[in-house]
């Protein structure tokens, strides 16, 4: 198996292309990208035999923003008999995957394979015994063996492979399932929740999502954002000239500032949450997180950069490089990860997080 499969957002395929080949090299891994517009996933197709599973061991999924899920597979299978579809899966996965821990039967996010989930589920039941049968899977499901994947780009048609526990997505597709709150001001509010999923283990969101702690939001209006702090037992700060949603001002948690987003500066020293989802240029909205974790306004931010039409890898590239230059500069420890969520359109969510600072200022960062 020489290539690796990564499922991305519809539309997205050439950015996560550019990102994979970009990254493959740096860890010295050649190969070229497979890019079929709109099909919601990029094959990249490595030269050496072992690199495929080298990059998916070593290459962290984290670091990665267009993908949705990265996975080693081997040729497409075509034409699966209809009497028999099973065996070829079996067949492609013996002597490659043992004792696997969980199977997932997916497709790209496209509205036309959205018709072959339904087969999907069906196909789950008997592929999952045979495979069990076969000792390609456990019989039970474990968190700390691979995962084995089928995915379906066409009826009869797939890529079978697998992918690492400790560096994958845990959701099916690649997709955390949330549900809109009806009480939610707005359907932004899914955007901050997935982030949350995805950038804070949750092991550790009681410590760092915890009740009681103050939160700012820049461009709050009308409280998509605000609704989950708020949700969260969190008192915010919610900074637009627009107006907030009234179930929001009533709990009693919200202060709302009718000021502008770039020039409000915090009165209090103890914020641990900048959030902000503002329409405006890439390079502005960095520049302006990038303020806040440098003076030490906030401990921990998460915001949104609105994409160009063109070259969208590179931009959000080279501003995250202008903002972890900038935090070194000031002697600031911090980790930066940026991921183009499910909930995202033209856009990418960045979370940036302090970890210390060469000039104490915050008291609850380790110095």
């Amino acid at each position: 198996m020489n290539k690796v499969l990564l499922y991305c957002r519809q539309g997205f395929e050439k950015e996560c292309a550019a990102e994979i080949t970009d990254k493959a090299s740096q860890r010295e891994v050649f190969g070229f990208a497979r890019v079929k517009e709109d099909s919601g996933y990029v094959l990249f197709e490595c030269y050496q035999h072992e690199d495929a599973d080298k990059l998916v061991r070593e290459l962290p999924f984290s670091e990665l923003i267009f993908a949705r899920q990265m996975v080693v597979v081997g040729e497409l299978l075509r034409d699966l008999p209809p009497e028999d579809r099973v065996s070829p899966v079996v067949g492609m996965l013996t002597g490659v995957v043992e004792k696997g821990g969980d199977l997932r039967v997916e497709v790209p996010d496209t509205n036309e394979s959205k018709e072959l989930l339904k087969f999907c589920r069906k196909f789950t039941v008997p592929l999952r015994a045979s495979l069990r049968s076969s000792n390609i899977l456990l019989n039970y499901e474990s968190a700390k063996r691979p995962v084995v994947h089928v995915f379906f780009i066409a009826p009869g048609c797939c890529y079978v492979g697998y992918s690492y526990p400790d560096n994958n997505s845990t959701f099916f597709m690649g997709i955390p399932r949330l549900k809109f709150p009806s009480d939610a001001p707005s359907r932004s509010t899914l955007k901050l929740e997935e982030a949350f999923h995805v950038f804070i283990p949750a092991d550790e969101w009681d410590e760092r999502l915890a009740s009681g702690m103050y939160a700012v939001d820049l461009g709050a209006c009308p409280g998509g954002w605000t609704y989950q702090l708020v949700q969260r037992s969190m008192m915010v700060d919610a900074i637009d000239n627009g107006p907030m949603a009234p179930s929001l001002m009533d709990t009693g948690q919200v202060t709302h500032h009718r000021e502008d987003g770039f020039k409000y500066r915090p009165t209090r020293t103890n914020i641990y949450w900048l959030v902000c989802d503002m329409v405006e240029k890439p390079v502005r909205v960095a520049n302006l997180m990038t303020e806040w974790l440098v003076n030490g306004w906030c401990r921990e931010a998460i915001f949104n950069l609105k994409l160009p039409m063109k070259k969208r890898y590179e931009e959000v590239s080279q501003n995250l490089a202008m903002m972890n230059e900038k935090l070194k500069a000031n002697g600031i420890n911090a980790q930066i990860n940026a991921r183009q969520l499910y909930h995202d359109r033209e856009e990418v969510t960045v979370h940036v997080r302090r970890i210390w600072s060469a000039v104490p200022g915050r008291r609850d960062e380790r110095y």
